[in-house]
């Protein structure tokens, strides 16, 4: 069950060093602490190798990107393989603009990742090397919908056996796929794209998630995408008048603080395909 890797989250408290945006470094750090986890946060090049030694895992977004910091991730990313530490890949923009396309996909090609999360529009630029990504949000014609469903179900089985790792796509209809076996999710509210960094929190909280469960990596990325979808539900439902999307913020952090197995066993929307 999805709730037996939230658990194993509870248990083992996974280090996870994060190199990501400044725009929502906190939130990754308190939605990880919220989890039961624990966060570092580090982009210096001279320091990050020395970080990823002493962490389980490795999340990588390119959300500002910098020289120094593309330098860092790079760095980083080598000694995660080297010390065989689960890695993930959030591309966030890539397609938006030729450094994020660039720096991305130089990236997978010297680095590999066990997951890579983003909205649809990134994956496929990085499935397809190119992409109508705006911003950091997905093109309305390359959105996950039940009409093209199927199609969708498929490129992402298909890039997942190309790229070697778990592939999850996250929107309105989620999609957590390896090679073989796709998670269609949908939990989660409409209001949570007024928040900035759902997305962000979420790449950390999966890691956490596939470093307790290195054994079970497709089903732990599954469980993470429905725990953060299931949070914004229940956020959503304890907002009071007068409350807006900085309170909602909270009220998501603090529903991953206090969701547990059987809540989300309960409540995750999913099925396999």
């Amino acid at each position: 069950m999805l709730g037996d890797c939230l658990d194993n989250v509870r248990k083992n408290t996974p280090l996870v060093h994060n190199i990501t945006n400044y725009v929502t470094v906190n939130d990754v750090a308190n939605v990880l602490l919220a989890s039961g986890g624990s966060p570092i946060m580090s982009d210096e090049p001279e320091d990050v190798e020395d970080i990823t030694s002493i962490c389980g895992g490795l999340s990588i977004n390119i959300g500002t990107l910098n020289k120094s910091s593309i330098e860092g991730m790079f760095l980083a990313g080598k000694k995660a393989n080297e010390l065989n530490h689960p890695l993930l890949l959030d591309p966030v923009g890539a397609g938006a603009s030729k450094l994020r396309t660039e720096t991305a996909v130089k990236l997978m090609d010297e680095v590999n990742f066990t997951v890579i999360r983003g909205n649809i529009s990134e994956i496929k630029t990085l499935a397809l090397g190119s992409g109508t990504t705006k911003g950091v949000d997905a093109d309305v014609a390359d959105a996950v919908s039940e009409d093209n469903l199927d199609a969708a179900v498929n490129f992402v089985k298909d890039f997942a056996k190309k790229s070697g790792a778990v592939i999850a796509v996250t929107g309105a209809i989620d999609l957590v796929s390896d090679a073989d076996k796709c998670y269609v999710i949908r939990n989660g509210r409409p209001e949570m794209g007024k928040i900035t960094g759902t997305g962000c929190q979420l790449s950390g909280l999966m890691t956490a998630y596939i470093v307790a469960n290195p054994d079970n990596l497709l089903e732990a990325a599954a469980a993470s995408v429905c725990a953060m979808g299931l949070a914004g539900e229940i956020g959503w439902n304890n907002m009071l008048p007068g409350d807006g999307n900085s309170t909602y913020r909270n009220r998501i952090i603090d529903a991953i603080y206090n969701m547990d197995a059987e809540t989300l066993d309960k409540g995750a929307k999913y099925e396999l395909r």
